[in-house]
């Protein structure tokens, strides 16, 4: 299958691609972002799975880019603004990168053409955030309107392949905190430990959600939205049989 990353440098990304270059199933990824992704260490033979491609404008994509992405099967989307970003932007910013590039995103690559031989809807995941929510209504008391906005994304999204008449399948991942070994410094860990004992936010490793949402790409889903503890538990079977 030919799997598109997009926002293929961020940590979940690289994590996420480092995974995909030694999976059977996975014979090309495409990392899309707005600067070269370099092909990760020690890919070995696999590295010729890889190829990075440069999009300067997620809102119309260029022939070129269109060419690149065309017969995908799948697109794990990691674009976001997260919260320790939100001070550096404008809210017109934040809803374009949050919102508007995920929706235009399952709009080209589900246009795109694809293997007549295969029958299989296109799959995209739309990482979330726990915390999330698509009813305005139960808007939460810390950060309630950036979480109203990933929730009306992940609503608009999962319209879109209701809409679709089986050719697209989209699905919702919803992380709290993802952890990474050598993310971040003693004072982010304090900080981060006392976030979730104020808001609750659960907590997922990169390894996992990375396994989770390759596990899903290539398989199929198995649920419209994929919780916290659903990317852990997904994740924790999937690096096991790999053991």
């Amino acid at each position: 299958m030919k799997l598109i990353v997009a926002g293929s440098t961020g940590f979940v990304a690289t994590e996420l691609i480092r995974q995909a270059l030694s999976h059977p199933a996975v014979t090309s990824i495409i990392a899309l972002g707005r600067r070269e992704a370099p092909t990760p260490a020690n890919a070995g033979p696999n590295a010729a799975k890889f190829q990075s491609v440069i999009c300067d404008n997620f809102e119309n994509y260029s022939e070129s880019v269109r060419q690149k992405l065309a017969g995908a099967d799948a697109c794990v989307w990691t674009i976001a603004v997260t919260p320790s970003q939100l001070k550096t932007m404008t809210w017109e910013q934040i809803c374009t990168i949050c919102r508007d590039y995920a929706i235009r995103g399952i709009e080209t690559m589900s246009e795109l053409d694809r293997d007549r031989k295969t029958s299989k809807p296109f799959r995209f995941i739309y990482i979330s955030g726990a915390n999330s929510v698509r009813d305005p209504a139960k808007r939460p008391w810390v950060l309630g309107d950036y979480c109203v906005l990933r929730g009306e994304a992940e609503s608009r999204i999962l319209a879109y392949a209701q809409q679709s008449n089986g050719k697209v399948d989209a699905r919702i991942a919803k992380p709290g905190l993802i952890e990474a070994e050598g993310k971040t410094g003693v004072l982010v860990n304090v900080a981060k430990t006392i976030g979730r004992t104020l808001i609750g936010l659960p907590k997922v490793h990169v390894r996992e959600i990375s396994a989770t949402l390759l596990d899903q790409a290539v398989n199929g889903f198995q649920k419209d939205t994929l919780l916290n503890e659903d990317l852990v538990k997904i994740g924790q079977r999937v690096l096991q049989t790999q053991q």
